[in-house]
């Protein structure tokens, strides 16, 4: 919803290139220029961009935006990922100019994608530590194709075609976010014709689609993957690394044991895919064709025997000694495939002799006890970035040493942390993609989760819209020039009632 009420200086382009400015197209900017040494990009703003409230679009915005942004007292999640920006000048009213602590790759991707442009003048005089709380996070405004119109919280949002945008009127006249209380009463409103657009629907409902010529789904790749993740550390004392999975033999044994093909195809039939490694198909820099472990249970079984993992007395688990071959795996109830998965996984694993107890949780507790590291495994999911920056904090050292950081299982690989590296700082894409590649082979050698699936957007549409591009990234990015057929508009008060949601 922000992004149809805020600009960025430009948007990335259909392929998700995010080294250099290749198909970039300008938003806020009508072009840009590179110095000669790539330490600063300056950007030469519409002169006919406006805010919703009329005035003028300028460079000073551009600059308390980065300001904005890079507070501590605001504490944007996207901070981090600006750190390159050294500092933010304005040449003339329309001219703003970034310079760079260094010359990377990604720094127009980092410019461009994470910072959405907001107005000065309506900000700069509000205590930065509660812009949460300001009268502007109730009724914003942009300079979007839409503008905002009213907020009824927990029920609905509504926006409205800005008329007079410098970048063409949105071709919907408004568009209305509704809040559904759980998934069947928003899949119940979207099958009913009630709703337009619903993402995502699962396969029982995609089955039904065909009897119902008023709905299409629109499939295509996705940014977000799901993986069994190891914990590496004791859970007790994170100082000593876990007594099942510190050993990365083990690790590698029960991922081969796994035969997530099966699996997928069990759950979703043709409406995913089995992982590549801690990224997607949809991700430029991914390869697809890197060897993961292979699904192979004699293989597994005497990499388990040569580690001293013996049934000794025939209940069918293992044991080494004294320990036994078993661990808890969490699962978020409110994620049917990964529970229906989780049965799965734990019949398969016990084949081999490794039993594994399924532990459901709400998905806010499952959450806390990732975060705070109070698991053997854990069934998890990432929704990457179009950039591949956030590996780091996921996979990388520095998000397992980190207090805030999302590695739960605390994987840690000088060697993948330098391959990453390489990657992000290389300064063309082949370069990028091979350094990539090393590290997908590292991690998957490695073995700290077992990657399991990559879901298809299935995004539910009523037939009476036509779209225009519809990014992976975000199916929302071009929703200012959807349109509906003219014959089947309807009237205002068939939409979202006063009262309630729809």
């Amino acid at each position: 919803m922000a992004e149809q009420i805020f600009d960025r200086l430009a948007e990335i382009g259909e392929d998700l290139n995010t080294v250099g400015d290749d198909g970039y197209t300008g938003a806020l900017a009508r072009n840009w220029t590179w110095s000669s040494d790539s330490l600063s990009i300056a950007f030469h703003l519409r002169e006919d961009a406006r805010w919703h409230d009329g005035r003028p679009v300028s460079a000073h915005d551009v600059r308390f935006t980065w300001e904005l942004y890079t507070s501590p007292d605001v504490a944007s999640p996207a901070a981090p990922l600006l750190r390159n920006i050294d500092s933010v000048t304005v040449a003339d009213s329309l001219t703003v100019v970034f310079w760079y602590a260094s010359r990377t790759p990604a720094q127009f991707f980092e410019t461009t994608y994470f910072l959405l442009i907001v107005p000065r003048h309506l900000l700069e005089g509000l205590p930065r530590a509660r812009l949460r709380e300001s009268g502007f996070a109730r009724q914003p405004i942009g300079s979007g194709r839409f503008r905002f119109a009213s907020w009824n919280p927990t029920v609905s949002l509504e926006l409205v075609s800005d008329t007079g945008n410098y970048r063409g009127r949105a071709l919907l006249d408004r568009v209305i976010w509704v809040v559904a209380p759980d998934f069947n009463t928003a899949v119940t409103r979207f099958m009913s014709g009630e709703a337009d657009v619903f993402e995502m629907l699962r396969p029982e409902q995609i089955e039904e689609i065909p009897g119902r010529p008023s709905l299409r789904v629109h499939l295509m790749p996705s940014l977000e993957y799901h993986f069994v993740q190891f914990n590496l550390r004791d859970v007790r004392d994170a100082s000593r690394p876990h007594a099942l999975f510190g050993e990365r033999d083990l690790r590698r044994a029960l991922s081969m044991a796994v035969d997530r093909q099966s699996m997928v195809r069990n759950v979703f039939d043709t409406l995913a895919v089995v992982g590549v490694g801690p990224a997607t198909r949809a991700l430029k820099l991914a390869d697809t064709t890197v060897a993961l472990l292979p699904f192979d249970t004699a293989q597994a079984q005497a990499l388990l025997d040569s580690l001293g993992w013996r049934d000794t007395d025939g209940d069918g688990v293992r044991e080494r000694g004294s320990r036994r071959l078993e661990f808890t795996l969490l699962v978020p109830g409110s994620s049917r495939s990964r529970v229906r998965m989780g049965v799965l996984l734990q019949e398969q694993l016990r084949r081999v002799g490794a039993r594994v107890q399924l532990e459901q949780l709400e998905y806010a507790a499952f959450v806390d006890r990732g975060r705070r590291r109070r698991f053997d495994a854990m069934f998890g999911a990432w929704r990457i970035d179009v950039g591949p920056h956030g590996i780091r904090q996921t996979w990388g050292s520095s998000g397992s040493r980190s207090p805030n950081g999302l590695n739960y299982g605390s994987y840690e690989s000088a060697v993948f942390d330098t391959q990453v590296d390489s990657a992000l700082a290389a300064h063309d894409a082949i370069a990028a993609r091979a350094y990539f590649r090393r590290a997908q082979e590292t991690i998957v050698a490695d073995a700290p989760a077992i990657w399991m699936f990559e879901p298809r957007v299935t995004l539910g549409l009523h037939s009476r819209l036509r779209t225009a591009r519809i990014r992976p990234d975000a199916w929302w990015a071009g929703l200012a020039d959807w349109s509906v057929a003219p014959d089947q508009r309807l009237p205002r008060d068939e939409l979202v009632p006063e009262s309630a949601s729809r």
